[in-house]
């Protein structure tokens, strides 16, 4: 699992034409509700080598987030062929990300 966020976010066009099935999950390297969620989401992830996880860096005049209309970080939105199936916002706990997870997984 990439540790740093993307400072460099792939465009909407290619995350809604993207195949299979991906996590996009938006917040910062210094949020700590970010660095509280990363064990968790890196739990969940374990054992999903399908699943991608897009580690994207969010903030004012970030055209990605502003696309899914991201407020809070984290925000994991779980995607299957670039459509949004479930979004997960600061998750405190496996259970929660594991629902999400297992719409598109």
């Amino acid at each position: 699992m990439e540790s740093a966020y993307m400072t460099q976010a792939p465009t909407r066009t290619e995350i809604d034409s993207a195949t299979g099935a991906m996590v996009l999950n938006f917040g910062t390297d210094w949020c700590g509700h970010c660095k509280a969620a990363a064990p968790l989401v890196q739990q969940m992830l374990q054992g999903h080598g399908d699943v991608q996880h897009v580690k994207v860096e969010d903030g004012s005049g970030r055209e990605l987030g502003r696309s899914f209309h991201v407020t809070l970080w984290p925000t994991l939105v779980f995607l299957r062929d670039g459509v949004e199936q479930a979004r997960v916002v600061r998750p405190r706990s496996v259970d929660v990300i594991r629902e999400a997870l297992a719409k598109i997984a």
